[in-house]
């Protein structure tokens, strides 16, 4: 069965779209800063043609540490969200982590992610896919990319339709996420994938208290990503990246974006997208 675009707001991912970005800060840090973000991701991507999504956590529930920053929380953390969809004018997306988080998220963005550690649970995927929002499932790291089709079923028995795969790497021996950029052909027989690029330069086992991370191969990576057929590429920005409250190893510089983007345009139009 060929699979479908997926509308987030007015950005259409999928087969015979033009490539879409998915990018923002990890974890909301304030109103401001957000804006900024979104600012300077949707003016590089009006340059380039290509649709953009927000996407920024309110609360980032799975740290590394007791003491990991996680955000403003739901009820601040969407108020900021919603502001980020009026003044800048761009759909917004987040995670939620509790099946009670999806009725309130719901309300306010456009999307709603499902994290990769909790890409099997039933209940939250319901509980989001009943908000009748597109729905990102992110593959866990210890998923085959063919078991992601029965979380895209749980969506579809929920009586929604809209739904997208996230690739973001595979644990390996070493302690570093090791992709296989056959994961992204495999998925996009069941739903549009969207390829993580940032969070694929994680090294999970470098450090005892936060995620180390080589964000020198994102740019390489996300380029992969669209050969392999990702419909849209992902990545966490950041104005200060060693500043950033989470995800600092991986974070990707303003100046950085707009280098990458164009380049992963240009491979997705070879390929026909």
């Amino acid at each position: 069965m060929a699979i479908e675009p997926v509308l987030i707001g007015d950005v259409a991912i999928g087969p015979g779209r033009p490539l879409a970005l998915v990018a923002g800060p990890c974890v909301i840090e304030s109103a401001e800063h957000c804006f900024k973000l979104a600012d300077f991701a949707r003016e590089a991507c009006a340059r380039l043609g290509l649709g953009y999504v927000f996407k920024a956590s309110f609360d980032k529930a799975n740290r590394t540490s007791v003491d990991g920053f996680r955000g403003p929380g739901l009820e601040a953390g969407l108020r900021i969200l919603a502001a980020v969809r009026d003044k800048c004018g761009v759909p917004v997306l987040s995670d939620i982590h509790e099946p009670s988080q999806a009725t309130p998220a719901g309300q306010v963005l456009d999307a709603i992610q499902i994290p990769a550690f909790l890409c099997r649970q039933t209940d939250l995927i319901f509980a989001a896919a009943r908000t009748g929002k597109a729905i990102n499932i992110k593959k866990g790291q210890f998923m085959a990319p063919s078991q992601m089709k029965q979380a895209v079923e749980k969506v579809y028995a929920a009586g929604n339709r809209r739904v997208l795969l996230t690739e973001r790497g595979t644990f390996f021996g070493y302690g570093a996420l090791v992709n296989d950029m056959t994961a992204v052909a495999e998925m996009r027989t069941l739903a549009p994938v969207i390829f993580d690029a940032t969070h694929s330069c994680q090294m999970p086992g470098s450090q005892e208290t936060q995620t180390g991370g080589r964000p020198q191969f994102a740019a390489l990576l996300a380029r992969c990503g669209v050969a392999a057929g990702a419909d849209a590429i992902f990545l966490e920005i950041h104005d200060r990246p060693a500043a950033a409250k989470s995800d600092s190893a991986t974070m990707l510089p303003l100046e950085a974006l707009e280098p990458i983007l164009r380049t992963c345009a240009a491979v997705r139009k070879c390929l026909g997208g």
